[in-house]
């Protein structure tokens, strides 16, 4: 099996094309073995070239309630918060807490390493 590492934006687009022509390769093969090379190296390479940060907090809250089907007015309950304080979070002007990053993580399935991840809020300093 002749394969190189990828090093360039053309090594990368040249796999990604070869991967194209591997897919339909049976495991165990010469091509599948192939084929779970490339991935993976061009995995490593994505990561490294063409990493997606990871999205804001309050973002990610917003997409996962549109992705159910759910409004900002869900958040009273799923929070345990006033509208209020839902409204103020929401709009930035105020932070999550602890147990607001919990229940969202539990009922909403946000992850929590992207709830925690730091977050403009309105008349906070930017370290």
């Amino acid at each position: 099996m002749d394969i190189k590492p990828i090093k360039t934006e053309a090594d990368y687009e040249a796999a990604l094309a070869e991967i194209d022509a591997l897919m339909d390769a049976e495991p165990g093969t010469e091509e599948g073995d192939r084929l779970d090379v490339l991935v993976t190296l061009t995995r490593a390479y994505e990561e490294k070239h063409h990493a997606i940060d990871a999205p804001d907090p309050i973002e990610a809250v917003r997409h996962a309630l549109e992705a159910r089907g759910m409004d900002e007015s869900d958040l009273k309950e799923i929070m345990l918060a006033r509208r209020e304080r839902v409204w103020e979070v929401m709009n930035r002007r105020r932070r999550l807490t602890m147990p607001m990053i919990r229940r969202l993580h539990e009922r909403l399935g946000v992850p929590a390493e992207v709830l925690i991840r730091p977050y403009a809020v309105e008349g906070e300093h930017q370290a």
